[in-house]
């Protein structure tokens, strides 16, 4: 298992999503359980959509 902020994530596949993600959402923690090497661009979209839909304020969602 390795732990990671989502930063490193977004910064390793995706950098050009930086400006627009939000800082809390950035400083993410994320549990990987095989590590951020074998991680795919993929499943780093996945965890990055699902990061955002976290943070979103659910008086928005309703």
């Amino acid at each position: 298992m390795e732990t990671v902020k989502l930063s490193a994530i977004v910064m390793r596949w995706y950098p050009d999503m930086m400006p627009f993600l939000k800082q809390n959402e950035l400083n993410s923690v994320i549990v990987l359980r095989d590590g951020l090497s074998i991680l795919e661009p993929a499943d780093a979209m996945d965890i990055i959509h699902y990061s955002i839909c976290e943070h979103q304020n659910p008086a928005y969602l309703q």
